[in-house]
């Protein structure tokens, strides 16, 4: 029979009807004649109910859990924000969340459903076996034992509870297959925002960031002093801060003694004595030519620069008598700086010569210096507990001066690269280094790794991981809590006592 012709026969027979009940009532038939029609349909009808009569959704419900795509892409969060073009995403309650895991068998049919006249629709009949095998596969399930709720490396054959009331948890046949592997269910690994990185290899480098000071290079520093007792007989054009050359005339003096040599010298023509003494006294081969081609004997010395450079100090004045050694002029080449870095004792360790620094001064802002280590000093110093680091700069343009202030960053680490992982990605315990590596479709993996140095962000994994593994970086800690990871950390060490030892199966 088709639907149209059972429709017709069935308000036929409530024409009937409704003309007995007037014939016995006297009323408008017409209000009773619709909801019986209503009932009917709804009962007979193997089609949806009409869009106007359909059940309207429920209103949301619970905190929100996370936010979703506006469009519903598989795109979440854990805090609010908006796509590219400035959609915001969608809040999700607790009532809205979408579970990923298995439902339990009280689940499997809604409580209206299974007490309502629809027990013998096709539809629910189905959903009905569904129920009943869902129910049966959770059944042929056999519980093997039971494990601390604390995640304690303690089993039990029986339910039991804690000495806090918490009950043990049943790990069914095949949960502990995959021996340290932790199997999370996808919904709540969705919901926890577990994300995962591939482990590559990258050049790991912490810097080490200190102060320091800028210093004259102390091989390129000369100091212009007579050998014996003279007077200052005329000092040139030069003072403080004046850049001179090499050769160039600083001051001339006069020295009973270098003249009592010149004259010698003069007297006894190839005498080698006579020059020799002359160059004792520090009178320069220029001066010592002159003499032996003029035969004469000047009043005055003159002494010249030895290298180029600034003068530093003058302490010369016209008429002043110098002592043997007494400073005239100090000279010095700023064409290369040092700059010294005091590095603490803790960081020593990570600092080698020939590593990269950078520096910056802080009457240049903005602009950056390279040099590298060129020396470590051996010794600390007992107030500041710091060791003295050098580092080389050339300075052509003379930025660098002397006494200057410096930020200096030493690049540490090995310039090679290595396996490295994150930092989140490291759970360390005190004791050692753990890390979670996804096996996927919900399976972790905690492994035990040897770290080296940190920087940028990452750890360097020196054994426990190799290149292309994933690791979890984010929300290993809701992996802990919501899969016992705990009970799986302990099962890597072995039993501590006899009892621990003869639940596990192993030699104490």
């Amino acid at each position: 029979m088709s639907r149209a012709a059972w429709f017709a026969g069935t308000l036929a027979a409530l024409a009937a009807g409704g003309a007995g009940y007037v014939a016995g009532h006297g009323e408008n038939p017409v209000p009773a004649l619709a909801e019986r029609a209503r009932t009917e349909f709804a009962r007979w009808s193997p089609g949806p109910m009409p869009a106007a009569q359909a059940t309207a959704p429920a209103k949301a419900t619970g905190p929100v859990v996370y936010f979703q795509d506006p469009d519903g892409k598989p795109v979440y969060s854990l805090s609010p924000m908006a796509t590219a073009d400035g959609r915001e995403f969608r809040a999700v309650h607790a009532s809205e969340d979408v579970r990923f895991d298995a439902p339990d068998s009280d689940e499997a049919m809604p409580a209206d459903m299974a007490g309502n006249g629809m027990a013998g629709h096709d539809m629910a009949t189905q959903d009905t076996g569904k129920a009943g095998d869902a129910k049966a596969a959770a059944g042929a399930r056999r519980i093997q034992y039971y494990r601390n709720p604390m995640g304690l490396p303690d089993t039990s054959a029986t339910p039991k509870k804690d000495s806090m009331g918490m009950d043990y948890i049943p790990v069914y046949e095949g949960e502990d297959s995959d021996g340290n592997v932790v199997t999370v269910s996808p919904g709540k690994v969705q919901r926890t925002g577990v994300r995962t990185e591939v482990v590559e290899r990258r050049v790991v480098a912490q810097p080490v960031r200190v102060p320091g000071t800028v210093a004259l290079d102390e091989r390129r520093v000369t100091v212009i002093a007579t050998r014996s007792d003279a007077y200052v007989d005329h000092v040139e054009n030069v003072t403080t801060g004046d850049r001179v050359r090499k050769g160039q005339a600083l001051v001339h003096v006069y020295s009973p003694e270098i003249n009592a040599a010149a004259a010698q010298l003069i007297a006894n023509p190839g005498f080698d004595g006579a020059r020799r003494r002359l160059r004792n006294l520090n009178v320069s081969e220029a001066v010592i030519d002159e003499m032996e081609r003029t035969r004469n004997v000047p009043m005055a010395i003159t002494w010249s620069s030895a290298r180029d450079g600034i003068v530093l100090q003058r302490t010369a004045i016209e008429g002043m008598k110098a002592a043997a050694g007494d400073t005239l002029f100090r000279i010095g080449d700023i064409s290369t700086m040092w700059v010294l870095a005091d590095v603490p004792e803790r960081d020593l360790s990570n600092v080698r010569v020939g590593q990269a620094a950078t520096i910056r001064l802080r009457s240049a802002p903005g602009r950056t210096f390279s040099g590298k280590v060129g020396t470590i000093y051996p010794q600390v110093n007992p107030e500041t507990r710091a060791t003295r680091v050098r580092i080389e700069l050339p300075n052509p343009d003379g930025t660098l001066l002397p006494d200057m202030y410096a930020d200096v960053e030493i690049a540490t680490g090995d310039a090679k690269p290595v396996v490295a992982v994150p930092d989140d990605a490291v759970i360390d315990t005190g004791e050692r280094q753990v890390v979670l590596i996804d096996r996927g479709e919900g399976r972790f993996e905690p492994k035990a790794v040897k770290v080296g140095v940190h920087g940028g962000g990452y750890t360097e994994i020196r054994d426990g991981v190799s290149t292309g593994d994933r690791v979890v970086t984010s929300a290993n800690f809701l992996i802990d809590a919501e899969s016992n990871l705990k009970a799986a950390l302990q099962g890597l060490a072995p039993p501590k006592d006899d009892r621990q030892a003869a639940d596990a199966g192993a030699t104490p």
